[in-house]
Order: structure tokens, then sequence, then C-alpha cells
């Protein structure tokens, strides 16, 4: 029996394609809506993704490592350090503590995370909030995206970054009916440059020989009185330089900080901590103690190795690696549920491609009759009617994907045109790897061979002599 070229079969699949060109085009037509479904749904996943990974990164939290001494386990769950120290032998998590954790490799850097509660002065008028100390690396901060004004000019410099609703408490501003609150250009207008008193409480380690402290002054033992702390009122003028939508450590507790100063001018302040009124003796100690230490990583991959070294050191440690195992699911769940949905019309597509090749049985039993006469097996059948199936997935896989990306680039543009009339920063939230255009492509094709089997099995299974007499 004479087998039939593959140049040969390839022709004719064309060549049968173009002589119903409309029915064939319309059946392409439906396959390429099947794969623009399915890459639209899957790259709005991909991109959405993509978006939260990004801010995860951009907010300093994705690589980030929040260090706790065992001496205090009010926020952790004591199950987790059953294998470590006890806390009463676990070491202070002071400022020697923090020099060697910011030792340990692949750690960029480690800062305490300095907080307190303090009284300002605006227009003789107090106010009473939460004040946080800033590193010099959340320049780059994602909660400074949108800031009106600047960053703090240097490390140490007296200036202040404000919270929109500590700056609306300050301006005495209320939000308008309908909206939510008052827009942060409408805020730091008339705050920016503008400046402010802060009123707070230094600690200044000092020694007496007398047996009893004087006044204002707490003993090391709460007995001896040889080893003593004073607390004094200090004052500071500080620059209003920005005012920002957001705190960027808002996710490390409950209470956000109105007012971001640089670390290191926090840090010569020596304002007494919360830790510090709990433990006389860090307080009178002059080495600085601190109830909290961020340490960022080079590589968020490395975030378990880092915690592992600050555990050996008898330290706990949480960081957002757990949390983004779940989000990690959850978008594959996502992703998983999209495509589905976006499979669907591409299996209706697919009944087309049926309904298409059985009636291009119907019309071209004569031709099948002569080439089944003259040497063709059923197998070359079955290739000629895959053939054409193949090509039309083919292509209609190639214009789906084109609509696809046409469809997600215009989600993307509405998103923004919508997020721009809310006075928020345009995203991408939309996303077509490479990966995604082959994946559908070959995804097309195999619907697509599939689909023919049941038409190309048909074709085959004809009796020649039938097939020629058929008019």
């Amino acid at each position: 029996m004479v087998r039939v070229k593959a140049y040969d079969l390839a022709e004719l699949a064309v060549r049968n394609l173009r002589e119903s060109i409309l029915r064939n085009s319309l059946t392409t037509i439906g396959i390429s809506v099947g794969v623009a479904s399915l890459v639209a749904m899957l790259s709005l996943g991909i991109g959405l993704q993509q978006l939260a990974t990004r801010r995860l990164v951009r907010s300093g939290l994705f690589d980030t490592v929040v260090v706790t001494s065992r001496r205090d386990l009010r926020n952790f769950n004591r199950d987790e350090d059953q294998g470590g120290l006890a806390p009463a032998e676990s070491p202070a998590l002071d400022e020697p503590s923090r020099q060697k954790i910011e030792k340990i490799p692949n750690v960029t850097e480690a800062y305490p995370d300095l907080r307190f509660i303090t009284s300002f002065a605006y227009e003789a008028k107090p106010h009473l909030t939460m004040v946080a100390g800033v590193p010099e690396s959340y320049r780059a901060n994602d909660a400074f995206e949108g800031m009106q004004g600047r960053f703090f000019s240097s490390e140490s410099s007296a200036e202040a970054i404000l919270q929109k609703s500590f700056a609306a408490e300050l301006l005495g501003k209320t939000a308008k009916p309908g909206s939510d609150d008052v827009p942060v250009g409408e805020l730091a207008k008339p705050l920016l440059g503008k400046e402010m008193m802060m009123r707070y409480a230094e600690r200044t380690p000092s020694a007496t020989p007398e047996s009893t402290p004087k006044a204002g002054l707490v003993p090391e033992d709460g007995l001896s009185g040889t080893t003593t702390y004073s607390i004094a009122s200090r004052e500071l003028k500080l620059k209003i330089v920005g005012v920002t939508d957001l705190d960027p450590d808002s996710m490390r507790g409950p209470v956000r900080a109105h007012v971001l100063l640089p670390l290191k001018l926090v840090e010569s302040l020596h304002v007494v901590q919360p830790n510090a009124l709990r433990d006389t003796t860090q307080a009178a100690s002059k080495v600085p103690a601190y109830s909290t230490v961020s340490v960022r990583v080079k590589d968020p991959g490395k975030i378990q190795v880092v915690e592992d070294a600050i555990k050996k050191m008898g330290f706990n440690t949480f960081s957002m690696l757990d949390a983004t195992r779940s989000l990690r699911r959850f978008f594959a769940v996502l992703d998983l549920f999209l495509g589905i949905f976006g499979s669907l019309a591409l299996a209706v597509a697919s009944i087309g491609i049926v309904n298409t090749l059985v009636m291009a049985i119907l019309e071209r039993r004569r031709e099948i009759g002569i080439m089944k006469a003259i040497g063709a097996s059923d197998v070359d059948v079955k290739k000629l009617f895959f053939a054409e199936a193949g090509v039309m997935g083919a292509l209609g896989g190639a214009l789906g994907v084109a609509l696809g990306w046409t469809i997600g680039r215009l989600i993307n543009i509405g998103t923004n045109i919508y997020l721009k009339r809310q006075d928020l920063a345009p995203e991408q939230i939309w996303f077509v790897p490479w990966w995604l255009v082959g994946s559908a492509i070959a995804f097309a094709v195999i619907v697509s061979l599939v689909s023919g089997l049941y038409p190309a099995a048909r074709a085959a299974r004809l009796d020649p002599v039938q097939a020629l007499r058929y008019e």
C-alpha cells in the first residue's frame, strides 16, 4: 500500500481549509475566543501575584526578619521555643547583640524598632501621638512612594515625616462629606517647611554612693541604689519635610506611628523605651536594649537560614515566610480556577471543530473514496483530518493570544484610569509571560487534535466503494 507524503497531506489540508473558508474561519475564531479568555484570566492572576510580591518586597516586610528576646514571650508562642534556651538563660537584645546579628552572612542591616508615645506642640496646641525611628534604607520603601515633600536630608537631621491622619489633626481638618479622608496634597501644602516642638523623656544613667536613691532616680536592683538612671524632660524643634499616606511599619503591630523621625536621631535622644520601664536593669545600663530588632536579608530565599542562625543565638524570630507560602498557595488555587473557567470557552470551541470536520466528511466522501482507492491507508486519512484540526488550532491559538493580550492591556489601562481618579498610583495588574504564550498555543493545538479524533476515525472507516458511489 502506498503511503501519502507529509507534504501532500499538508497541501491537501490547506486546500480543504480554503474551500470552506467561512465555516473554517468561524471555527478558528471560536478557538481564538476560547484561548483569549484563558490567556486574559491567567495573565490577570499572574499580574496580581506579581503585584502582591512587589508590594511585599518594596514594603520591607518580604525580606525582613523580626527579632525579639526570649525574655519577653507575650507576643510569641511559647511552644515554638521549647527546644531553645529558657527565657531566663537567653541573652538580652541589646546593642552588642544587634551588632552580632548584623554580621551574620546574608544580612544587609539590623536596626532597632524604636517607638515611643510623646507630645508635640504645633501653633501652641498640644498633640499626643506615637513616634517611630526610620532607617535610611526606608528611603526606597513603598510607603513613601506617594509622599508629598521629601525624605530626610540626613540620618540624624531634626526633621519629621507625618502620617496624613496626624497631619489632619494638626490642621484641624476633617474629611469632606462623601469621602473617607482629606487628600495628602491638601494637608502637605500648609505643613511642609513648618516647625513643631517635641517634648520627650530622656533616660540618663548615673551612679550614686547613697544607699537610698535620690528623687527621680530608680535603683538597678530596687534596693541598693548603687546604679541608677534619671529621667529628664527635653524639647526638640522638628521641621516637617513630608506627609505620607501610610506607615511603613503598620503591619508590625496594632499601633501605627504617626510621626516618623530619622533612626539615628531617635537613638541619640535616649528616649525611655517601654521595655526599659519593665526592666530596671536595662534602664540603668549604658548599653541600649531593644524590644525588637528588624533584620534585612539580601535574598528572600535566605530568610530561613538567617532565622536559624539568629535562633541559635538565643532569640525569637518572625518573618513573612509563612505568610508568603500561604499567599503562593492562594494564587496557585486562584490560577487553577481562572484556568478552568477560561478553558470552558475553549471546550465550547472544540465542539465547533468536531462539527466542522464532520460536515467536511459528508462533503468530501468521494474525495476520501478516491484517496483510498488509489492507495491511501486509514492512517493517511486520519493524518489529513488531524492536520486540518491542528492548523485551525494553531491559527486560533495565535489569534487568541493576541486577543487575550489586548483584553488584558485594556483592563490594565481601565484600572489605572480608575486609580488615577482615586488619587492612587498606577499599578501593573496584568502580565503575559512567554511560557503562557507558548502553553496557550500548544493547548489550543492539543484540544483541536483531540476534537479531531472522532471525525478522523469516522473518515478512516468509510468504505471506498460506497464513498465513490456517494453523490
